[in-house]
């Protein structure tokens, strides 16, 4: 009978290659605090951190948080008040503040299970064949993953066979480029037309776009770095199980 694996250390599916990860937990939480969802992304929870993206997209738009803050930058804190819709403005705080503590609280409890997969030394996956995709185990650059992700976020994602991610934030992406204006933005300031380059701006999708930036080029090196971690720990149990009941003879 085989053994049961209690801990596995991961698991690769059809939409990509998900595992514990040893995170420090402020770190999650500071990103959590960034954009909430974030955190979890990092803590390979990838179906609620979906939801939690999208219900602060919705919940920040429906409450006018956003449009808030740009007034607060401005020094306009009267205005910052009077926009914001204090129906969903509450539930967005409470939201924000349970997001940031549970992706603390898991980014505790993973180190742990994590230290436990590697002591039971679970047989690591080294490929997966399904009917629709291909997913193996490879050595990245810890460069290359950001460096896409930073010209366009999703496609540090999609480098990293992390598909279902990848076209998720590329989606989003060019809906935040599309509501804000951006392009057309960056068009009137390449012509010299400043004044219009500013005017032409969405702020409350604006003020998205840095965060998503961020996180994913940050989601897109820590993870190129653990891929690279488990791809070693593979190859070690491999070649640990294939080549230590071996008489070698060193010829001289």
């Amino acid at each position: 009978m085989a053994k049961k694996i209690r801990y596995p250390l991961s698991k690769i599916g059809v939409f990509g290659i998900s595992q514990l990860k040893e995170q420090n937990p402020y770190m999650i939480a500071w990103w959590s605090a960034v954009f909430p969802g974030f955190g979890h992304y990092l803590l390979s929870q990838y179906t609620r951190a979906v939801l939690l993206t999208l219900t602060e997209v919705v919940i920040n738009t429906l409450a006018r948080i956003n449009e808030a803050m740009v007034y607060s930058f401005c020094g306009n804190f009267e205005m910052a008040k009077n926009v914001l819709e204090p129906r969903w403005t509450l539930g967005y705080l409470l939201i924000y503040l349970i997001t940031i503590a549970d992706s603390f609280r898991v980014a505790l409890y993973q180190k742990k299970l994590t230290h436990l997969a590697k002591l039971e030394k679970s047989p690591i996956q080294n490929m997966e064949i399904f009917s629709t995709e291909i997913l193996y185990l490879q050595k990245q650059s810890p460069v290359m993953g950001p460096l896409y992700s930073f010209f366009f976020p999703g496609l540090g994602q999609l480098y990293q066979q992390r598909y279902g991610l990848a076209f998720y934030a590329i989606f989003w992406w060019w809906f935040y480029l599309t509501f804000s204006r951006l392009h057309e933005s960056f068009l009137y300031l390449v012509l010299g037309r400043l004044e219009q380059s500013i005017t032409v701006l969405h702020p409350h999708w604006l003020l998205f776009m840095p965060s998503v930036m961020g996180g994913a080029i940050y989601h897109a090196y820590r993870t190129t770095i653990e891929h690279n971690e488990l791809y070693r720990l593979e190859q070690r149990q491999h070649l640990s199980s294939r080549y230590q009941n071996f008489t070698f003879r060193i010829s001289r």
